[in-house]
């Protein structure tokens, strides 16, 4: 795309926001805790969360957006460590309940598991066509130097923001800093840094500066006549087995034979290659012959595994490993408990690994 029709692309997109960010829209903030409603327990030091009338109080501006903002909280709020498949069923029902009466949603979440929620819930919310913006902060609402009020404030703006009578970005996002991701293509690079997330794989949906610059040609559109279908059955039955120099039969017959297990993120070097031993080609087969689905990822955090283009990966190819090409691990494990959750054949599920849901994998 040239720099001059991004420029025209950006000017008629400003323009149509403009105009329609004064229209009456109504925003749900689903409050699941993290940094961002953190406060100083008085006692230890250490950060807990908040109630949700601190939380409000701390943010006088949502009520000058024009934006009619409605709360539910997740009660108790949590660190986003201990959130799971029973928080992502829970947004999604909340969402679901609210779907008809809101033009957006805004999940205020912890970082460290972020991703994670994101990709599921994008798996979750089949024929999604508003608005399901998360974010949160690296420092608490609070804090003077807290990142948080423009995070919030901003995904709430794209959340209600809309074209016509369509949303901007009808599908599952990651806002932070000032980049809106898709939800499912993100992973969290920086403990540190404001600008927390990237987008490795896929370009950023719209970028926040004095105005909001959409990119129209990455942005997901939903299927014509789509109407919502929330499904939030999961199995838990997967692992992450990651490859290193030096790793031991031991190691990996340890993981491959945990009871119950169904299927394994399987983390390699490079384009997708692992040793050549013996025993790992075999081991690998024996768990594909009873039905154990593994996927192959790169620990590359940029590129995509090509199965068969090194020998080191074609031993993978012949035990029956399947390529997870150039999605995240977030992404890979939320669809893998999402597809087995729905689906009781294995081959159906290793199939449906390999084809793109909703923008988690790029076409081939």
């Amino acid at each position: 795309m040239s720099d001059l029709f991004q420029y025209l692309v950006y000017i008629c997109t400003e323009t149509r926001n403009n105009i329609h960010m004064n229209t009456s829209r109504t925003v749900l903030l689903i409050l699941t805790g993290g940094t961002i409603s953190m406060i100083s327990d008085p006692k230890s030091g250490a950060l807990r969360p908040a109630d949700v009338n601190f939380m409000l109080k701390m943010l006088p501006e949502l009520h000058e957006l024009g934006i009619e903002i409605k709360v539910e909280p997740l009660l108790p709020m949590v660190d986003s460590s201990d959130i799971g498949p029973n928080t992502w069923e829970k947004i999604a029902f909340i969402i679901q309940k609210n779907y008809d009466s809101c033009d957006g949603f805004v999940v205020l979440h912890g970082t460290d598991t972020m991703s994670y929620s994101a990709s599921a819930l994008s798996f979750m919310l089949e024929g999604l066509t508003k608005p399901v913006i998360f974010t949160g902060s690296q420092l608490p609402i609070g804090v003077m130097r807290t990142d948080a009020k423009e995070n919030l404030i901003t995904a709430v703006e794209i959340a209600a923001a809309h074209s016509n009578s369509d949303a901007m970005v009808p599908e599952v996002c990651l806002f932070f800093e000032d980049k809106l991701f898709r939800g499912n293509r993100t992973t969290k690079l920086n403990s540190e840094n404001f600008n927390a997330f990237s987008s490795p794989n896929y370009p950023v949906l719209a970028e926040a500066g004095v105005h909001i610059r959409y990119f129209p040609n990455f942005i997901r559109k939903p299927t014509e006549n789509a109407k919502l279908k929330v499904r939030t059955k999961t199995d838990r039955n997967v692992a992450i087995l990651k490859i290193f120099p030096g790793i031991t039969e031991h190691t990996v017959q340890g993981i491959l034979n945990i009871p119950g297990l169904k299927a394994v993120v399987l983390e390699t070097f490079g384009t997708g290659n692992a040793p050549t031993f013996d025993w790992l080609f075999q081991a690998l087969k024996d768990a594909t012959k009873r039905g154990i689905i593994i996927v192959n990822k790169s620990q590359c955090i940029v590129g995509t595994v090509e199965m068969g283009l090194y020998q080191a990966s074609l031993n993978l190819l012949n035990a029956g490993v399947i390529s997870g090409r150039d999605s995240t691990t977030e992404a890979l494990v939320a669809k893998l408990m999402y597809l087995l959750g729905e689906n009781e054949d294995t081959e159906t599920v290793k199939k449906l690994m390999e084809t793109d849901l909703c923008g988690e994998i790029s076409k081939s």
